[in-house]
């Protein structure tokens, strides 16, 4: 069976809010979108088939550097909308920008390494050697001193100099994409006069470890996949690991799960791409 290059354009232009009168005018018109989709990106990722925010407002075009372009409006609608809980903002597929309905993002944070007490994690993680120093600085730091913006939070780790940006902002990033931290507000700080105020996730979301105790990590692939193939239509095998960076064995069994329940279709061909294909019936 062969996917429809026709069809699958066609959906992807409805689900990615593409078609003409689709885009997205208001903040509150992007919050319904990000629930809609589950997960989205801020920008576009070159490489990666996903739907963001800029697409959604902008049409399909790269992201414009002039920085009154229209389409920038959705770098306000972040920055308003952070602390407030609309949805939750963070470097997470990829370690890039995403944006995470608050209905989905337990699953997202049962699947990271946040098993009991995060403080607990971080001691383990860092003497198992898989959390950095910068990281664990950067943690503690928060975790006694509260909210504090980056500016701040670097002078705290006396990571200051040039050398350390790497390491520091290494650090804030995997802290973002295993669900420790987050950017909850902007600080009017250093020299560019903008800075994120981080927070420690299971203080800002005291809810979110509660929920996401309850789901096991094999039900939440199932879910997340579930939206990935709601939104992008059809993928390859590899398209799913690359996102997700899940183990080959754990995404071959939910996309078994997904297949078994009727949801996703295996062994498909496309007419222009070679290799196996996944794909929803829509697309077919």
């Amino acid at each position: 069976m062969k996917i429809s290059t026709e069809k699958l354009l066609s959906y992807r232009a409805d689900k990615y809010n593409l078609n003409p009168g689709q885009q997205l005018k208001s903040i509150q018109q992007a919050e319904n979108f990000v629930d809609e989709r589950g997960f989205v990106y801020f920008w576009p990722i070159k490489g990666v088939e996903l739907p963001s925010l800029w697409t959604a407002v902008a049409g399909n075009r790269p992201v414009a550097d002039a920085h009154d372009d229209p389409g920038h409006v959705t770098w306000s609608w972040k920055d308003e909308s952070l602390g407030k809980k609309t949805w939750y903002y963070g470097k997470i597929l990829r370690k890039k920008a995403t944006m995470i309905s608050l209905d989905v993002a337990p699953f997202f944070y049962a699947l990271s390494r946040n098993f009991g007490n995060p403080e607990d994690d971080i001691l383990i993680d860092f003497y198992d050697g898989i959390l950095s120093k910068e990281a664990k600085m950067i943690f503690d730091v928060i975790l006694h001193n509260g909210p504090i913006d980056t500016i701040a939070l670097r002078r705290a780790t006396h990571m200051t100099s040039k050398e350390s940006s790497y390491p520091f902002d290494r650090a804030i990033t995997y802290l973002q994409s295993d669900f420790k931290i987050l950017p909850v507000g902007i600080s009017d700080s250093g020299g560019w006069h903008y800075a994120f105020i981080y927070d420690l996730v299971h203080r800002h979301y005291s809810e979110l470890p509660i929920i996401a105790k309850q789901i096991s990590k094999p039900e939440s692939r199932r879910k997340l996949l579930e939206y990935y193939f709601e939104s992008v239509g059809a993928a390859q095998f590899q398209h799913v690991v690359s996102l997700f960076r899940w183990g080959k064995k754990e995404t071959q069994t939910a996309i078994e799960d997904l297949s078994s329940e009727g949801k996703i279709y295996r062994d498909l061909e496309s007419p222009t791409l070679s290799g196996e294909w996944l794909a929803i019936e829509d697309v077919l």
